[in-house]
């Protein structure tokens, strides 16, 4: 097999894409989003405060770093249900690259907390990760706790628990001011040790084992160990930072093994709702049902809880 020619790092800071890439001397494969115009558009479709908006940023990175792995065609869907004052987040990533969530929270609630933490805006729930194929009509879905973690630690436990993939995911989102305004950026990093081989696992530790010693003795692959480390010196703002482009993140990150990127694919805010497909739900109702609906000016109103826009329908045409 030829080997792809190697090239100097694009200083091209280029917003909304998923860039691929692989550290093919330690194992590693991995994928790094970086989110302009897409997050701020989802975002201002509401007043969310600040943590809200942020946390719901952190969902729509995590959702792209997760969905891109359908190439074509397919569905993503994260979602979170929870007992925090954000009760909800609802991201939807449809193959190639289009984008749209909202999250759902209670005023009164976030005026009682301190603690602007994922952790705390979320409390104790659960993250569900659904993956709908278009071309087996399969659907996978896997489902793992939320006990006072951010997004990023609960993606750590569903790659342990549930795909038993070593993985790293760290997300950052931030607001920058320029002199057209104040703007939201996202970004994610996901990392993961795939030898070819397959990864060293350790033994389980014995029934009777004190709890104190269970997996004391337990060791990584000197391989991921390295790969965690250098992961672990990115900091947030370099994953929001406009100017930096994302090749020379990830060659800072990775140089000194060589990094090797793939083709980058865009991501795009794309909602599903349509005024046929309003209309096509809001029919499948009884003539009852669609009475209870009707407003003071005698029509029915739908507005999306994504992309917040409004339609007006005369229930008389719904008949």
């Amino acid at each position: 097999m030829q080997e792809a020619p190697s090239r100097l790092v694009s200083g091209e800071a280029r917003d909304d894409r998923v860039t691929p890439f692989a550290v093919e001397a330690l194992d590693l494969r991995g994928r790094l989003v970086r989110l302009g115009p897409t997050v701020d558009a989802i975002l201002g479709h509401y007043d969310y405060p600040p943590q809200v908006a942020r946390l719901l940023g952190e969902a729509l990175a995590l959702a792209a770093l997760l969905g891109s792995i359908l190439e074509s065609h397919g569905r993503f869907q994260l979602q979170t249900r929870s007992d925090g004052p954000v009760d909800m987040l609802v991201v939807d990533y449809d193959a190639p690259g289009k984008l749209r969530g909202f999250a759902r929270y209670d005023v009164a609630r976030l005026g009682e907390i301190d603690d602007p933490a994922p952790a705390a805006l979320l409390g104790r729930g659960h993250l569900a990760l659904t993956i709908e194929r278009e071309e087996d009509a399969a659907r996978y879905q896997g489902v793992v706790p939320l006990e006072g973690e951010s997004l990023a630690e609960a993606a750590h436990t569903y790659f342990r628990q549930s795909e038993q993939i070593p993985s790293f995911v760290r997300l950052a989102v931030g607001e920058v001011v320029t002199p057209q305004g104040r703007s939201w950026r996202a970004g994610g990093l996901l990392l993961q040790y795939l030898p070819i081989a397959g990864a060293r696992r350790p033994d389980l530790p014995p029934g009777d084992a004190p709890d104190r010693d269970a997996g004391a003795d337990q060791e990584e692959d000197d391989a991921w160990l390295e790969g965690q480390a250098l992961a672990g010196t990115l900091e947030d703002h370099e994953l929001v930072d406009p100017s930096l482009s994302g090749e020379r993140l990830l060659f800072r990150l990775f140089h000194e093994r060589g990094v090797k990127v793939f083709n980058e694919r865009p991501l795009e805010e794309f909602c599903r709702c349509s005024e046929e497909r309003i209309e096509r739900l809001l029919k499948s109702f009884s003539d009852d049902e669609r009475a209870e609906m009707v407003g003071d000016d005698g029509r029915i109103g739908v507005t999306c809880e994504f992309c917040a826009t409004f339609r007006s329908f005369d229930p008389a045409a719904l008949g």
